[in-house]
């Protein structure tokens, strides 16, 4: 159907061209024209090969988006309760854990260190963070694992594509989560889901994210759990590459009470 299309237009096209060249004007010619081809049935093809077309695009369109659309329309005013099941999403899920950590605890942690570490900027360096705000993106910094799962670090960082991929998936469920809240409030929630451009404020959660998995790995090697011992070596090599001077203060006057017992303390 293809090449009899072509031929049909190429002939039109010549027939249209040879009224042309005989002088007959423009207008004249194109009545001819439209005559010859609405006869000829050619203007059928061409709307049925034009709706053919369309209708591909647009499955192309939905297999590609559709997905998006549909995690973009989550109910309303249900942002809250899918924050309270942080607690039901468990971290080193390959590790033994003497004491099981879901995100929500981990979070709590996250923010309070973040909170710290924005203070002691602030006292001894001289920056000026906003310990509070900083303190509420430590809170949510983890809360799409609610959706996505915690994936464990050797997996997430394996190769740059899984890293990407996951990125996304990340995305896609913010997106997801913050359509759970109403418009109105939806503007103020948007920086605590990828939308925070303060780089040295999401350093610094990013610090504490890693403080957190520190704190854990010395509570398991306190309980003599030698599981993480690669684990905690890993983390503080981490921390150092970060070359945050709030994290190494933090460190030195307050990273050792942690091994502590609750009679030493």
């Amino acid at each position: 159907m293809g090449m009899g299309t072509d031929a049909g237009s190429n002939v039109h096209g010549q027939t249209y061209g040879k009224l042309l060249s005989a002088g007959i004007p423009r207008k004249a010619a194109a009545c001819v024209f439209a005559r010859v081809i609405k006869e000829s049935g050619l203007l059928k093809k061409l709307l049925y090969m034009g709706i053919c077309v369309l209708f591909i695009i647009i499955v192309y369109f939905l297999v590609e988006n559709g997905w998006r659309i549909l995690l973009m329309t989550g109910s309303r005013n249900t942002f809250f309760a899918m924050m309270s099941r942080m607690k039901y999403i468990e971290r080193w899920a390959l590790m033994r854990n003497s004491v099981k950590e879901n995100i929500s605890e981990h979070s709590l942690e996250t923010a309070i260190i973040a909170h710290s570490l924005a203070v002691i900027g602030n006292v001894r360096l001289g920056k000026n963070y906003n310990p509070e705000h900083i303190s509420v993106l430590g809170i949510y910094h983890d809360c799409t694992e609610i959706i996505t799962g915690d994936m464990p670090t050797p997996v997430k960082y394996n190769n740059d594509e899984i890293c990407m991929a996951y990125k996304e998936i990340e995305a896609e469920a913010a997106l997801r989560i913050i359509n759970m809240l109403p418009d109105d409030l939806q503007e103020y929630y948007k920086c605590y889901f990828g939308g925070e451009e303060d780089s040295e404020a999401l350093k610094l959660v990013k610090v504490a994210d890693k403080l957190s998995a520190l704190v854990k790995c010395i509570e398991e090697e306190k309980a003599g759990n030698k599981e993480f011992v690669c684990a905690k070596k890993s983390v503080m090599e981490s921390i150092e590459n970060m070359h945050c001077e709030e994290a190494d203060i933090f460190c030195k006057e307050f990273l050792g009470a942690y091994g502590k017992t609750l009679d030493e303390l």
